[in-house]
């Protein structure tokens, strides 16, 4: 099955040797994102909900260049290095997904790139 590229300017560029995303066939594949203002690549400022959104908008701007939304999100990784965090990341899921939510694990990490404070990558059907 082939593999198509998803690029978008409305999220950060790859900061390394992969892609925002990858279609193949129906499902769509997208890359971790941390809170990076695809403007200035920079984490953006402000408390953890202002980055747990961030990451989020980013997801979205990926999922739409491939056509669909974070509804199709069929399951979702959220890597944090503050796992007291995690009742935040809830609150703002409520804002970008509808029922039913995505499957989705949590993990703790001792760090994430650029010093972000979260990640996470999403499966999309469409």
């Amino acid at each position: 099955m082939a593999k198509e590229p998803i690029q978008t300017r409305h999220a950060p560029a790859a900061i390394g040797t992969y892609s925002q995303a990858i279609r193949t066939g129906n499902t769509v594949y997208l890359s971790g994102q941390i809170p990076l203002d695809p403007e200035t690549m920079q984490i953006v400022s402000g408390d953890i909900r202002a980055q747990i959104e961030r990451v989020f908008d980013n997801l979205a701007a990926v999922a739409e260049a491939a056509g669909g939304t974070l509804n199709h999100a069929v399951r979702i990784t959220v890597y944090l290095t503050d796992l007291a965090n995690f009742p935040v990341v809830n609150e703002v899921m409520t804002q970008y997904f509808e029922e039913p939510y995505p499957a989705r694990a949590a993990i703790g990490v001792a760090a994430l790139p650029r010093g972000a404070a979260v990640e996470v990558d999403a499966i999309l059907v469409l």
